[in-house]
């Protein structure tokens, strides 16, 4: 367990997912830059936590819910917590939620009795081809079931361009991933250290990728080999001179 001075910012498993220099930038150095992609998802988060908590269809909506998980080491703000009625096709089947009076420990809104927390992370764009954003809405999960002491079985990530749901399921496996993503985040924590840069593909949509240099650091790595070979190649035909 750890304690309240040890919670590192949840939103960062998903940095971490897309570049482990990327995550010891903004977490270890606190850098930070912005590009059009992180404007639009900023943009659209300020918007999502703006709009009034609601009830809609039997549905108690809550918006902007800090969280937090001294088990995992985490602290974030869900976007969108639904809890729905057990009797929702998203509710059906699993454990209600515990009294109003545990649920305020969430700080913003108490659970229906008889309900299922349903978080939901909003996304600008398009479902990634890695899991970062199904760990993203995992953790919020677990989070919500150590503060609610619920079973939180799924939740959902709504993205901007196709405007749909994704529904996720949280399984084993999504679980353990998420659970070795935040030890390993933790971990980085508190070697202190960022990771040297290399440069790929995707760092070409970075917001850091000016403050990162990953292509300098890539040509530097090639002097560094010339040089070693150059220097390599002296030495022989040094040897082979004295012979």
């Amino acid at each position: 367990m750890y304690t309240e001075d040890d919670l590192l910012p949840l939103s960062g498993l998903q940095h971490l997912i897309f570049c482990a220099r990327q995550w010891a930038l903004i977490h270890i150095e606190g850098a930070w830059a912005e590009n059009r992609l992180t404007v639009e998802g900023r943009h659209l988060h300020e918007r999502v936590h703006e709009t009034e908590d609601e009830t809609r269809d039997g549905v108690r909506i809550a918006r902007g819910l800090r969280l937090h998980s001294f088990r995992l080491g985490l602290i974030g703000q869900a976007d969108v917590v639904e809890f729905h009625p057990i009797e929702h096709p998203c509710g059906a089947g699993f454990q209600p939620a515990v009294p109003e009076e545990d649920a305020e420990r969430a700080g913003k809104m108490s659970a229906p009795q008889g309900s299922i927390p349903f978080p939901v992370e909003y996304k600008r764009g398009r479902p990634k081809p890695t899991r970062c954003d199904e760990v993203q809405v995992c953790a919020q999960a677990m989070c919500l079931e150590e503060m609610l002491h619920v079973n939180v079985p799924r939740g959902a990530i709504y993205y901007g361009q196709p405007r749909r749901r994704h529904e996720v399921i949280f399984d084993d496996s999504l679980r353990a991933e998420t659970e070795a993503l935040a030890s390993r985040m933790h971990a980085l924590f508190n070697a202190g250290e960022t990771p040297s840069a290399r440069y790929e593909p995707k760092c070409d949509h970075c917001s850091l990728i000016d403050l990162c240099l990953p292509k300098v650091a890539a040509q530097g790595r090639k002097v560094g080999r010339y040089l070693e070979g150059l220097w390599n190649a002296d030495d022989v035909a040094g040897r082979g001179a004295s012979s």
